[in-house]
């Protein structure tokens, strides 16, 4: 009895050796299963596993949001996720090469989701979508993806990407033929606008709070149309699908509920603005990296916004992995 015992512990030693030597990347592949604390969350919110998925990012927070569709056809907040490294600074992505992550609003379908990428898993979001090519603007292969290193793309920790990852595969398994990514400098805040109302893009983001409006008041992914080089949000599937995106806008009328909100926030902006001291308004900062330029190391740190903890290869300093999304390890819900 003693030698099966022994026997038996020495296998168990084995395994767990061989378990803890393999890579992260053969115990969570592309097709792995959903953390059993997840599915709960699921659950207990009215959704499905395999129910359609909006993605929402927002920079200045470094925050990405997954939201659910329940049964009765709106969507929630299931998760937040703390974005492990973003580059450039607030505003748009304009040409190729300018290290900048993308803000407006963006659509993946299934042949974006790339499981053999070199930072573990990646979604590509789309970019350039038809306002970004309306205004002349370049770039190619912007992603959500693993490494916590970010050239363009926003980069999380290799557990959150997975989840994530999972999360898209799951919606299209579910018959979701695309999704919605929501890509903003900040929350769309009276206060955050009044905050920066300074900038250069001051106005771009101004037609970016009209869709997120939509979101908020409806809860449902705005439909998207470009027309006359700018966003419009909320015609019909139809409508915005023909339209040209440097032709002419088709007459239409913003919905009362929406409309109100748009004139309330913007009164409370006025407000807030208006007691702001000038130290209280955000800075502007002149950096730009010129195209094409090797990146130094003073240039790198200006415009990489990395989570503590992180290296400049995108490893984690001291070398445990650790999801920083709130819920904790992918791990711990396949232990459950």
């Amino acid at each position: 009895m003693f030698i099966r015992r022994l026997v038996t512990a020495a296998a168990l030693a084995a395994s767990l050796f061989a378990l803890s030597a393999c890579k992260y990347e053969d115990l969570v592949p592309a097709n792995a299963p959903l953390p059993a604390d997840l599915v709960r969350a699921i659950s207990a919110q009215g959704m499905g596993v395999n129910s359609p998925v909006l993605v929402r990012l927002y920079k200045e927070e470094s925050e990405l949001e997954i939201w659910k569709q329940k049964t009765d056809g709106s969507y929630a907040l299931l998760k937040t996720y703390e974005i492990c490294a973003w580059s450039g600074k607030l505003g748009p992505k304009k040409k190729e090469g300018d290290r900048q992550a993308p803000e407006g609003f963006y659509t993946v379908t299934p042949a974006q989701l790339n499981p053999n990428s070199n930072f573990h898993l990646a979604i590509n979001m789309g970019y350039p979508n038809a306002y970004d090519r309306a205004n002349n603007r370049t770039g190619s292969h912007l992603m959500i993806h693993g490494s916590c290193n970010s050239s363009g793309c926003y980069a999380m920790d290799d557990e959150q990407v997975q989840e994530i990852y999972t999360l898209a595969r799951h919606s299209f398994e579910g018959g979701q033929r695309a999704f919605q990514i929501q890509a903003y400098p900040f929350r769309m805040t009276p206060k955050n606008l009044a905050r920066h109302r300074n900038s250069e893009h001051y106005e771009f983001w101004k037609m970016l709070k009209l869709g997120s409006d939509h979101f908020e008041i409806t809860k449902r992914p705005p439909n998207v149309g470009v027309c006359e080089s700018r966003y419009i949000f909320d015609q019909s599937a139809e409508t915005v699908a023909n339209l040209s995106p440097n032709g002419p806008c088709p007459v239409f009328q913003t919905p009362a509920e929406i409309a109100a909100k748009a004139a309330a926030d913007a009164a409370h902006e006025e407000e807030i603005a208006a007691r702001l001291k000038p130290s209280e308004f955000a800075n502007t900062t002149s950096f730009t990296y010129r195209t094409g330029d090797p990146i130094t190391a003073d240039a790198y740190a200006q415009e990489q916004h990395r989570r503590e903890g992180y290296d400049r290869d995108g490893n984690r300093i001291g070398g445990s992995r650790s999801s920083s999304s709130r819920g904790g390890s992918i791990f711990s819900g396949f232990l459950n």
